[in-house]
């Protein structure tokens, strides 16, 4: 079970973080990340132009996805009758190890121990590599425990990777984000906007602001990225928009707290992203194991069911992180001098 205890050292961690809806500065890499990434790109074009190879990893992912008796003895919390009506879809439910535990939580019936449907995503348990918490869209009743597991997990960002309504005018997600004519109030918290902005590759930035209704503190800035374009079960024309997400993600400190990522299940748009971020963040501290695309996609599987759902979204996750591999070297090469990397990032090298 995750519940994000406060970091070690978590004095020295900025207690909130500055959002601009400007565009993302470009990251100058340092001579041994130019060479990290030189090289998981030259290995990565070679896995892409063997497409019977990538298909074949993913049909061995897909060989050992969790049987429904399996699921039953591991997801016993979500299954229980108390909190079946929390869950959007009955079949993406969190394991018990690692979910998300809500203290408090409005749900005071003891069986229902703290329960929502999130989970704990991470390769490594490294400072430097941000957590995610992979999340099924909000429903109108479960508002008040999305806010409260945002503001008791410390979350800096927000990524939404769907609409709220589908093209076939089926319900997605609900509208637990949108205040901008005036705060909303979710039992015991409230949300304002600060500011909105859409950009050119289709995302909605929003800069809200989260607190407790009856709170003396300030208020927790949050960055809340939606990309309505991505198709459910499918990917985007191509990886602009996804790869604006992480640009303007990556100097976001990773010791901040995780970032919740969600579509509608949590688990297809999802995975694929988080397995975007994640491998582009390890290759640019040094960790070459990151190239295993398939390996990382069996340890958020094993963390959230069904992560990374179609071949196609398998794919695509090769397809982004090479593209921007080669945008990572070309605005370091071209730009090196007017910007540094990010701190975390030069921690770890």
């Amino acid at each position: 079970m995750a519940s994000y205890p406060p970091p070690t050292g978590a004095s020295s961690v900025p207690k909130g973080f500055d959002f601009s809806p400007d565009s993302p500065l470009r990251l100058a890499l340092s001579s041994d990340q130019v060479k990290f990434c030189s090289e998981a790109l030259t290995l990565l074009k070679e896995k892409l132009r063997m497409p019977k190879q990538i298909a074949q990893e993913f049909a061995h992912l897909q060989a050992n996805r969790i049987r429904p008796y399996e699921m039953a003895k591991s997801c016993t919390v979500a299954l229980d009758r108390v909190n079946l009506d929390k869950n959007r879809y009955q079949d993406v439910v969190p394991f018990d190890r690692n979910r998300i535990v809500l203290n408090p939580c409005k749900d005071y019936r003891p069986s229902a121990k703290g329960y929502i449907n999130a989970s704990s995503i991470m390769t490594s348990s490294s400072e430097n590599i941000t957590p995610f918490i992979a999340t099924q869209g909000p429903l109108p009743h479960t508002y008040e425990d999305f806010w409260e597991m945002v503001i008791q997990c410390r979350c800096p960002v927000v990524v939404m990777l769907t609409r709220l309504v589908d093209n076939y005018k089926f319900l997605k997600c609900g509208d637990y984000f949108q205040a901008e004519d005036g705060p909303r109030e979710f039992g015991n918290i409230y949300i304002t906007t600060k500011w909105i902005r859409t950009t050119n590759t289709s995302l909605v930035l929003r800069n809200l602001e989260v607190n407790y209704k009856e709170s003396e503190e300030r208020p927790r800035s949050i960055l809340h990225i939606q990309y309505p374009e991505w198709p459910d079960h499918g990917v985007p024309k191509d990886t602009f928009a996804v790869r604006e997400i992480l640009k303007r993600i990556y100097t976001v400190p990773p010791q901040l707290g995780p970032i919740v990522v969600h579509c509608s299940a949590g688990i297809g748009r999802t995975g694929t992203y988080c397995t975007i971020h994640n491998t582009i963040q390890r290759i640019l501290v040094g960790d070459m194991s990151a190239l295993d695309i398939a390996n990382t996609v069996a340890i958020f599987r094993s963390q959230r069911i069904g992560m990374v759902q179609t071949l196609e979204q398998y794919q695509f996750c090769y397809t982004a992180i090479i593209a921007e591999l080669e945008d990572l070297i070309s605005d370091s090469n071209g730009e090196r001098s007017q910007k540094c990397a990010p701190s975390w990032i030069m921690d770890e090298i």
